[in-house]
């Protein structure tokens, strides 16, 4: 039986840690119980919101309306080949520890994305990414929901469309579909190639002596990398890198560089350039800035947080503040990583 609760408080399912209200609250722990809500007339009744860690999500009030907690849990092998494995994740399993579960079964592939905050429903809405591997790159599927049909659908890269901190649920699909589980298709050991592309793993390993490294170091590595630049959430609250890393072309990047020449870039397959969004709110001025019981994080620009008794508009507004700032100094557009609620 669905279990519904009122004027739940979010503060726990949100990593801000804003103490904003939901009207009506529910725990999802299957893909069977998520069919049977769709044909309640909570669901039918009111508008609804989908959470799973709350790690990527800026909600801005009180939600009047519906919030669904994705608490679906369990890891099974799908299929297993000599060089790789493709194993299938529950939505609601956090990422972090799922990705230390890959570690221990000596399975490569998602070492680089270790310590992301999130669960595993949410990891490839926005292809998560970090140091050079993003979620695609070791995609095999989804199943997801229908919020119209209620039948489950399943999705391949192809069908996810995946871009930078992109996909078809952020956008074409936005609202119409609930992740129930995830699968990868991970390397066995020793046939998993390493992306040390990062010249800071690199860095690390080599002061830890490591020279012919494994998984488990690099992900070692990534973690000591993470926690030394970025707030936990559990004591400060934030959701990881606000901003996207914004891309240009290469005339534009041209123009900025002459002014520019110690501007830190990335050239892109497609001839266009990556730029470091946390180095132009830096020399923008707003590193360490707070106001409103909010601001940005002393060690890393891109990180905004909630010193305990900001809003959610507070964040809106500086992060507003942030975006008319770069852009009126480098003629570049900042755009959220986070998601407005």
């Amino acid at each position: 039986m669905l279990k519904f609760l009122k004027a739940q408080s979010l503060k726990a399912y949100n990593t801000f840690g804003f103490n904003i209200k939901a009207d009506l609250f529910i725990k999802i722990n299957t893909t069977e119980e998520f069919q049977e809500l769709l044909k309640c007339k909570e669901w039918r009744d009111n508008k609804h919101l989908i959470l799973g860690g709350g790690s990527n999500v800026l909600i801005v009030e009180d939600f009047h309306g519906l919030v669904i907690l994705n608490c679906i849990t369990g890891i099974e092998i799908l299929e297993e080949e000599d060089q790789s494995v493709v194993v299938k994740c529950g939505g609601g399993e956090n990422w972090h520890e799922f990705v230390l579960y890959t570690l221990k079964k000596n399975w490569g592939g998602l070492e680089n994305l270790s310590l992301i905050p999130g669960t595993v429903g949410a990891a490839p809405m926005q292809n998560i990414g970090a140091y050079g591997v993003e979620i695609k790159d070791a995609f095999h599927s989804l199943e997801a929901v229908n919020l119209q049909t209620a039948e489950i659908e399943v999705f391949t890269a192809a069908d996810c469309d995946f871009g930078y901190r992109e996909s078809v649920f952020k956008h074409k699909y936005r609202g119409q579909y609930f992740i129930s589980s995830v699968s990868f298709k991970l390397d066995r050991y020793g046939f998993h190639r390493l992306q040390m592309s990062y010249g800071i793993i690199q860095d690390v390993l080599k002061e830890k002596g490591i020279k012919s490294p494994s998984i488990q170091d690099v992900s070692e590595s990534v973690i000591e990398i993470r926690q030394s630049k970025l707030p936990d959430p559990a004591k400060i609250g934030n959701s990881g890198s606000f901003f996207k890393n914004p891309v240009i072309n290469s005339q534009q990047f041209n123009k900025l560089i002459e002014k520019f020449p110690e501007l830190p870039s990335y050239g892109l397959d497609n001839g266009q350039i990556k730029l470091a969004a946390g180095w132009l709110i830096e020399k923008a001025g707003w590193k360490g800035y707070s106001e409103n019981g909010v601001g940005v994080h002393q060690k890393q620009a891109l990180v905004l947080v909630n010193y305990g008794n900001g809003t959610g508009k507070d964040i809106m507004n500086l992060a507003k503040k942030i975006q008319d700032s770069v852009q009126n100094k480098f003629g570049v557009e900042l755009s959220p990583e986070v998601n407005f609620v």
